[in-house]
């Protein structure tokens, strides 16, 4: 059993490391509690997590043409992702993701111990993280996750083990956190202060707290010390790039130079090659997540206009457009948390497949216009 005390003042901290996908920690969050008898029992969760964990049915609640509007698909997508890697990982071994949480949970509320929710939300920390990261770090992410639907198929019992010392939000972000360090501030040591602050503000005697073991060296390292929990909350905007505006201005001035320079013929040349190229790679990405015609032509009607204004991405308007068209069922929300157990699950399924459109599009169309710049520098050195 993983566990360390601390004291703040007149208040006693239990800390019980977990790996959240091992038998043995459930049975060692039973004991824990049974043996320290606290006053308060916390957890490594966020209100959002704890909601479906406790509530299954939650995901009937999302609206995700509110989603797709906020621009907040490729943030579900990637939550998704994470999730899928865990129940996968869980069905290898057995165990429900987060089972000895829910047994902390369970034993808290029978025994009439009060409970208290410690970490932050999930959709602050991958916000975060998202509005610090550089656009092909964002691509890094996106593949990495992607690459994490078949990571749990094929794992060693080495590579169990070590699974089961890591935080499970930190392990499907592990290949990502060695080349990024922004994501391991964002999803680890911001964490660790965070619960670290959070459990010391509680009330009682002695707080029992369940956390994943990969947490406990930073965690006991800022119990006691003080931390701003609102600007560790708080989603900075993102700051408005000179490269947002220069890469569109440059592409418009280098078709008209096309124009001025070489004539009709060479100007229209460009502009035609600049519209196939967005236009092809983003219907291409609606393709592949397999949506309907009409959310496919707008994606290429809309991919060579929104390559050109950074406020704006031709995958919002085809996830829309999805989404209009194919509404999810009753069903697709009920069958999420199994569907996104496998590869075609994520096809099958209305909701995460009206997120692929959103994903798909966007770095299709992004593709299409990075193709783009070679062809026209040819067309205007060739005039």
């Amino acid at each position: 059993m993983s566990i360390e005390t601390a004291k703040i003042q007149d208040k006693e901290v239990i800390l019980v490391g977990t790996a959240h996908v091992s038998h043995t920690s459930v049975d060692e969050v039973k004991e824990a509690i049974a043996l320290y008898a606290p006053d308060i029992v916390a957890v490594e969760l966020c209100q959002g997590r704890y909601d479906v964990l406790t509530n299954p049915t939650k995901w009937q609640e999302m609206d995700i043409v509110k989603v797709v509007r906020e621009k907040k698909a490729s943030l579900l997508f990637v939550n998704l992702l994470m999730s899928s890697f865990q129940r996968r990982l869980g069905a290898k071994l057995g165990i429900r993701p987060g089972e000895e949480m829910r047994a902390a949970i369970e034993i808290a509320q029978a025994g009439g111990i009060p409970l208290a929710l410690i970490d932050r939300s999930i959709q602050v920390t991958l916000q975060r993280a998202w509005q610090k990261l550089t656009l092909i770090e964002r691509f890094r992410l996106l593949f990495s996750s992607l690459i994490s639907i078949f990571a749990a198929e094929d794992l060693s019992e080495e590579d169990v083990e070590q699974l089961k010392q890591q935080d499970m939000l930190s392990a499907a972000l592990d290949e990502v956190a060695k080349k990024t360090p922004v994501i391991k501030q964002v999803v680890l040591d911001e964490r660790d202060v965070y619960m670290a602050k959070k459990i010391s503000d509680l009330e009682g005697k002695k707080v029992l707290a369940v956390v994943g073991m990969g947490h406990m060296p930073g965690i006991m390292a800022h119990l006691g010390k003080d931390a701003d929990l609102a600007a560790l909350e708080y989603i900075p905007h993102k700051k408005k790039s000179l490269w947002g505006w220069l890469f569109p201005a440059i592409i418009v001035l280098f078709i008209a130079l096309g124009f001025f320079m070489g004539g009709t013929h060479q100007g229209y040349a460009m502009a035609k090659w600049w519209i196939i190229c967005n236009a092809a790679f983003g219907a291409l990405g609606a393709i592949i997540a397999l949506s309907h015609p009409i959310t496919i032509l707008v994606a290429a009607v809309v991919s060579p206009l929104t390559t050109l204004h950074p406020a704006l991405a031709s995958g919002w308007f085809a996830g829309l457009s999805e989404a209009y068209l194919k509404k999810p069922k009753v069903k697709d929300f009920e069958n999420i948390a199994t569907d996104i157990m496998s590869v075609r699950g994520f096809w099958h399924n209305s909701i995460t497949r009206i997120l692929m459109v959103v994903v798909l599009t966007n770095l299709g169309s992004t593709a299409g216009a990075l193709l783009a710049i070679p062809i026209l520098t040819k067309i205007m050195v060739a005039g």
